[in-house]
């Protein structure tokens, strides 16, 4: 069985670097897409409350681990994040335990703040709440998910841990350069939400021509990007096909040319809310 490349985040905790992002995965489904994927050698999960679908992950991780004596809890790489109602540092704790019940699990391995909200003014108080998770052992790592450079900053400089990851809209006709090298600098790890943009991506000429050349996927050749530039990629899948597909990736590699070719895609599209008009 393949597997994953995995990553290092900022405190130690590795993770794996090709995931199952569950993002409009009905949760009547979530359960047996998991399962497939675990079969098929993914170990990162990528959930939220407000997807609705956190107990199908819990339920597909337990019997997977219940079925396959080698592979234990610390194998698997579960994430959730906070929605936006429940900003604040008391109803984010409260909404912590509420996933872990539903996901049916002792702890998840990270917790990000799913938008930051910026004209409420609450992510760093949100924040403390989770740095208080993280000190306890609650959670294995915390971070934020789609904080612009303004957002990050004001972020680093009223709290104490930095975040371990910043999960944004990133792929080719976005590629989040600024945002990219700050995190760098400070040693976050970017994960890729929408790493295909939504399927629109893969239409690319450019795209569609690598595929061509590398024998393989459209999906594939972008996926392949990401992970070159050094990524967490999240790619939803509907499908147990397509979450096969999309893990094929660690037996072919891009020449500098290829990536070249897909640097030159950015045209700044993004394609999904901007991060300061979430409120």
């Amino acid at each position: 069985m393949a597997t994953a490349q995995k990553v290092a985040l900022n405190n130690g905790v590795h993770m794996d670097q090709l995931g199952f992002g569950l993002y409009k995965v009905p949760s009547a489904d979530a359960a047996g897409l998991c399962y497939q994927a675990l079969e098929a050698g993914y170990r990162h999960f990528d959930t939220a409350a407000f997807y609705a679908n956190e107990a199908g992950v819990g339920e597909a991780v337990m019997k997977f681990l219940a079925e396959e004596p080698l592979v234990g809890r610390e194998d698997i790489f579960v994430t959730t994040k906070l929605w936006n109602d429940r900003h604040g540092y008391q109803p984010a704790l409260d909404a912590y335990q509420e996933s872990l019940d539903r996901l049916g699990l002792e702890y998840a391995d990270l917790f990000l703040i799913h938008w930051p909200l910026p004209d409420r003014e609450l992510f760093s108080e949100t924040y403390r709440a989770l740095e208080r998770l993280y000190h306890e052992g609650r959670v294995r790592a915390i971070g934020v998910s789609n904080f612009q450079p303004a957002h990050l900053r004001k972020l680093l400089a009223e709290t104490e841990v930095v975040p371990a990851v910043n999960q944004v809209e990133l792929h080719p006709w976005l590629q989040q350069r600024e945002l990219r090298e700050l995190h760098q600098e400070h040693g976050i790890r970017t994960v890729a939400w929408s790493p295909l943009g939504r399927g629109s991506v893969l239409q690319d000429p450019v795209i569609e021509e690598l595929a061509a050349r590398f024998g393989r996927t459209p999906a594939q050749i972008i996926l392949r990007w990401h992970l070159q530039l050094g990524n967490v990629a999240i790619p939803k899948a509907s499908s147990g096909e397509r979450l096969r597909e999309n893990f094929r990736v660690w037996d072919f590699e891009l020449d500098d040319d290829a990536m070249q070719c897909v640097a030159g895609l950015e045209r700044n599209g993004r394609l999904g809310s901007h991060p300061d008009e979430v409120n």
